[in-house]
């Protein structure tokens, strides 16, 4: 019975040597098969920066990839939440406000960030010229109104790094960073479908103007001569040294607070003529409201609780000369300087103009690379209306065209055209204006969201704007157009918040790229199928294999 068996076992050897040479041939094969290295998709991460500033607080939420170019992240603002209330140096009387105000926008961005990322998003606060005036007036209440932002912060399941007061210079240089790298000028995307750093591209200044400070920040053309204005960076692989300067209490919000505490101490009585108010407008405010900043200081005669009456007299001469008393112009024989005896070399190249410079003149319609003479001359005219007349005044510019003489005729500010007049014309290098007969106008809306204290101050902050840049950081008729105020590129909003992240994502370790071997689809798909293929055979021939040793065992018994 046994030598029966010999041929159906000689059979299942030639069958297994016949496997094992296929299986050979397989190997083979997908051997010399062509593949190449890959990279699988990187992780996005993600960050969250407060932007606490002197008149409202914003929480930005950014992303960028795990893997990092040249130690830099590649960044992308998600979301900016708006935080409703003032600024958080406000709560100085309430700090548990402070901390209760950010949690909508908290609860948003949780909403936003994948939970199983939450609990590693680094999350900043940073407090900009409010909180420095508040730490100079009261640091145990500034260190309350911190304390409580982050007891709030802290209730969230993120990676709190903590809140703090940026300095200046870093407020300036982050917003630089802000607009060199939204402009493509630190890092692009190139047509080889890699980020390089661009080869010949002058980089911008950057010019901030906030509620209490403002800014100026830009690479010169000479060796920076007060340290204390000198910045490096390192971004994307390139060293960058910067010229950067904050000053102190020249924000908007502030400088306009000097400027009447001014005229109240050149007054004698509780009347207050105001030269850069429109004609006509009055307001009451007491001595207390008037005085309740490091940045202005009371007489020691002045009563707190003292009614003063103020009134606009809508003078452009006189306000100007008001507001260029706020500054102390001479720089005397040391350097070069900007105002207050700060060093600052000559403006070069671009710059881009944000936050209140661009609010200011956007306003009067002032931000789209107008000639320096046009807005002189609009910001002269709205300063010599009348408050009945910046309240029902249209906004320039208007949509006409003439042939001719669009070229030589340009729309200003009219609030007081003739009956029958519709809009008044001037060149702009004439402050007269000559009407012309009702045009087919397609008229802009008469400041639809503008509130009673944009109209107010519609004057005075345009005025202290221009002053500031051209007697404050010396910019002339030549530089000007090198001017160009923005207040968003690209969908994302200019500050000095991107900045500090990409600036952040130095220290935050990167993640390496996980490499691979990458197959041709069609390559792979007839490798599954032969491996498959051989595994069926295998199995077959292993159950034959069973079979025959069972029946053989069998027939020997």
């Amino acid at each position: 019975m046994s030598r029966q068996a010999g041929p159906a076992v000689r059979g299942l050897g030639w069958g297994s040597a016949a496997l094992f040479g296929l299986l050979t041939v397989a190997v083979f094969v997908l051997v010399l098969i062509p593949a190449k290295d890959a990279v699988l998709p990187t992780r996005i991460k993600y960050g969250l920066v407060f932007d606490a500033g002197s008149t409202h607080t914003s929480l930005y939420i950014y992303r960028w990839p795990a893997h990092k170019e040249n130690g830099t992240g590649i960044v992308s603002q998600v979301e900016a939440c708006s935080v409703s209330g003032p600024g958080i140096s406000s709560y100085a009387d309430d700090p548990a406000g402070a901390g209760a105000s950010l949690k909508p926008c908290l609860d948003k961005a949780m909403k936003i960030i994948p939970a199983e990322q939450q609990r590693e998003t680094p999350t900043y606060l940073g407090a900009t010229a409010g909180m420095r005036l508040l730490r100079e007036e009261n640091s145990t209440k500034a260190e309350q109104v911190f304390a409580e932002v982050s007891k709030a912060i802290g209730e969230y399941p993120v990676d709190f790094r903590g809140a703090q007061i940026l300095t200046g210079s870093e407020e300036g240089s982050f917003g630089w960073i802000t607009v060199n790298y939204l402009l493509q000028t630190l890092v692009k995307f190139s047509f080889a479908e890699k980020w390089e750093h661009p080869q010949d591209t002058e980089v911008l200044g950057a010019l901030d103007l906030g509620g209490a400070s403002t800014q100026i920040t830009f690479q010169p053309g000479v060796p920076v001569e007060d340290r204390n204005t000198s910045v490096f960076f390192r971004l994307y692989g390139t060293n960058y040294s910067l010229y950067s300067h904050s000053y102190l209490c020249y924000g908007q919000s502030q400088a306009l607070k000097m400027l009447l505490a001014a005229l109240h101490q050149a007054s004698s009585s509780a009347q207050i003529s105001h030269p850069c108010y429109p004609w006509g407008y009055q307001e009451n405010l007491t001595v207390a409201e008037l005085y309740d900043s490091p940045c202005v200081r009371a007489p020691s005669s002045a009563r707190p609780g003292l009614v003063l009456r103020v009134t606009g007299t809508g003078d452009p001469a006189v306000c100007s000369m008001a507001v260029q008393r706020l500054f102390n112009f001479s720089c005397g024989a040391q350097w070069p300087c900007g105002f207050n005896g700060v060093y600052q070399p000559p403006v070069r190249g671009q710059f881009l103009a944000f936050s209140g410079f661009y609010h200011s003149l956007h306003f009067l319609n002032l931000t789209g690379g107008q000639s320096l003479s046009l807005v002189n001359a609009t910001i002269w005219k709205i300063c010599n209306s009348s408050w009945q007349q910046v309240r029902f005044c249209p906004r320039v510019p208007f949509t006409w065209a003439l042939g001719s003489l669009k070229a030589h005729l340009q729309p200003i500010l009219c609030c007081a055209a003739p009956k029958g007049y519709s809009l008044m014309w001037a060149h702009p290098a004439l402050l007269c204006v000559q009407p012309l007969p009702v045009l087919p106008l397609q008229m802009q809306e008469l400041f639809p969201t503008a509130s009673r204290t944009q109209l107010r101050d519609a004057c005075t902050a345009s005025s202290y704007t221009l002053t500031l840049l051209l007697q404050g950081y010396k910019f002339n008729y030549t530089t000007w157009p090198n001017i160009h105020f923005v207040q968003q590129v690209a969908n994302v909003d200019v500050g000095w918040t991107l900045g500090c992240m990409l600036n952040l994502t130095n220290i935050i370790p990167s993640e390496p790229l996980t490499a691979v071997t990458e197959l041709p689809r069609n390559i792979w798909i007839a490798a599954t199928v032969l491996l498959a293929i051989m595994l069926i055979l295998t199995f077959c021939l292993l159950t034959a294999m069973c079979y025959q040793r069972n029946s053989s065992g069998y027939e020997q018994l």
